[in-house]
């Protein structure tokens, strides 16, 4: 499905990993080192993940991912490993782990240069996104981030809801950029157009439809 550069699209709303960042190369690492910590000090993990079904989780909103994962611990539990993953995955991006796509820098840039407010509408939790922003240079293009805050902010979808009763645009004046299920699906329930990164990590067939698709992420200059 393709389309032609549109006019209207005031914003531009990006999912972090799998479309900014991609931390396939240290998921494993980062989650094998935290349960090893865990199981160290007593708790009882019973299953421990794969690579393969950390990257299916990824996307999801961080409580359901870990509970996901770790059914048999209780919620306290949970968020205490989900802490130490955050704090570790930090570190090692700030070490150079992980992945930026090539072109981030300069599409951003370019985008902002077309006039278009950039925001960011991920999952992740806010450490972890200024993380990636900041570690890549790119903070500085984007408005105010907001993220889930298990409040009045549950799902992706509320954070798209919010941007637009924030700057008052309609939904049909962003443009959301992601991978998985869960961005097309932030997109469709506010009128959102959608963009497709084929080069992310969701598996074939789960995103139903999109707008554009994206082979690299530098494809948005054609776009936009």
């Amino acid at each position: 499905m393709t389309a032609s550069p549109i006019d209207g699209i005031k914003m531009i709303a990006f999912d972090v990993d799998g479309t900014l960042f991609s931390s396939e190369g240290i998921i494993l690492s980062v989650y094998l080192q935290a349960i090893q910590e865990y199981k160290d000090s007593g708790a009882n993990i019973i299953s421990i993940p794969s690579k393969e079904e950390l990257l299916f989780q990824t996307g999801k909103p961080v409580r359901d991912i870990f509970l996901n994962l770790f059914p048999e611990l209780s919620s306290e539990e949970r968020e205490n490993i989900s802490v130490r993953v955050l704090e570790l995955l930090c570190d090692s991006i700030r070490n150079g782990g992980g992945d930026f796509y090539s072109g981030l820098g300069s599409t951003l840039r370019y985008l902002k240069d077309q006039g278009y407010s950039i925001s960011c509408a991920s999952n992740g939790r806010l450490p972890y996104i200024e993380t990636v922003l900041e570690t890549a240079g790119v903070r500085g293009f984007f408005e105010p981030i907001v993220t889930i805050d298990q409040n009045s902010i549950k799902t992706k979808g509320e954070i798209l809801a919010t941007y637009i009763r924030k700057y008052s645009l309609p939904g049909n004046c962003i443009a959301m950029i992601g991978d998985r299920f869960s961005d097309w699906e932030a997109a469709r329930q506010n009128g959102c157009r959608f963009a497709y990164c084929d080069y992310g990590h969701s598996p074939p067939g789960e995103v139903p439809d999109f707008e554009w698709k994206l082979v690299q992420l530098d494809d948005l200059k054609a776009i936009f």
